[in-house]
């Protein structure tokens, strides 16, 4: 495979929380996750390469795919299994296939992180014209947070789900940007925001 692939973005999930879960067997096309089962999102540039990487993963494992994303700039894939050391090992093979080790990822970097308390009637009404998770109520709080690169963004969202009760409105993983949504009770958002903020801040990698 080309040298000249960068690794955007290397996140392995533990256990996938139930939104998040279901936010992505409402939204992709692959093998769909439940709950509790390891994950593992990758995201390169360019994004061509993306459908040899996947090969990689799936001659390797038994993982199964749920997303694969192909841009010109960026790719994206994630592929999972109850297996956590399947998992793992489907990463090993992705990393190994690059020449690039897990240090060499992008660290991510929070380019956006808002909360809106109580938001109005009105605007949850926009917003929920476009989002396909939960619905967002008037008098919720609501957080937003963009990642570069985009992928963190699942990171972002199964820890602050962990972590608290909150709804997930709406995740994008991929593009030149990763976004979330989520709402909930003001104190919820609260420890959702600081945990999703905190994972970020704690992974290695190289400043980009």
């Amino acid at each position: 495979m080309s040298s000249d692939v960068e690794l955007r973005a290397y996140v392995f999930l533990d256990s996938l929380q139930p939104q998040i879960a279901a936010y992505i067997g409402a939204t992709a096309f692959g093998f769909l996750p439940v709950p509790g089962v390891a994950s593992l999102f990758v995201e390169i540039a360019p994004g061509l390469p993306i459908n040899q990487v996947m090969d990689v993963a799936l001659k390797a494992t038994r993982c199964q795919p749920a997303v694969q994303v192909v841009e010109r700039a960026f790719g994206l894939l994630e592929v999972h299994e109850r297996d956590k050391g399947e998992v793992t090992a489907a990463g090993a093979s992705i990393l190994d296939s690059l020449g690039l080790k897990e240090k060499e990822r992008h660290r991510p970097r929070i380019v956006s992180n808002q909360i809106i308390r109580s938001i109005e009637a009105y605007q949850c009404q926009i917003i929920n014209r476009m989002r396909k998770g939960s619905l967002i109520l008037p008098g919720e709080s609501l957080f937003i947070l963009e990642t570069v690169p985009a992928a963190y963004v699942t990171l972002a969202v199964n820890e602050a789900e962990k972590a608290a009760r909150v709804k997930l409105n709406e995740m994008r993983p991929f593009g030149a940007f990763g976004r979330l949504y989520m709402s909930g009770s003001e104190s919820e958002i609260d420890s959702a925001a600081a945990a999703a903020v905190a994972a970020l801040e704690g992974l290695e990698g190289i400043d980009k």
